[in-house]
């Protein structure tokens, strides 16, 4: 593991990540975490949008066993309807 420091919870909840580890990970402002906890632990793992081409690749994957599957538009309608009404 890289560097150590330590840091305080504000009033307001928030925690300032140091500069040094900051730069050593390569976060800017707007990066995105989640948060995880249990006991005394807290984790945040950085979480980052895939690329338009990993994502269209995924999505090409998704359609294609789909397809294999017989899933059909009108079966994705209904499932989407029945998880909206759930809430």
């Amino acid at each position: 593991m890289g560097n150590i420091a330590t840091a305080k919870l504000s009033s307001k909840g928030q925690i300032v990540i140091p500069e040094e580890v900051r730069k050593e990970l390569g976060l800017e402002p707007g990066a995105q975490f989640v948060v995880m906890g249990e006991g005394d632990v807290v984790i945040l793992k950085k979480i980052e949008a895939p690329d338009r081409r990993e994502f269209l690749a995924l999505a090409r994957k998704v359609r294609s066993q789909a397809r294999k599957a017989g899933v059909k538009r009108s079966d994705l309608k209904k499932a989407v309807r029945a998880s909206r009404r759930r809430g």
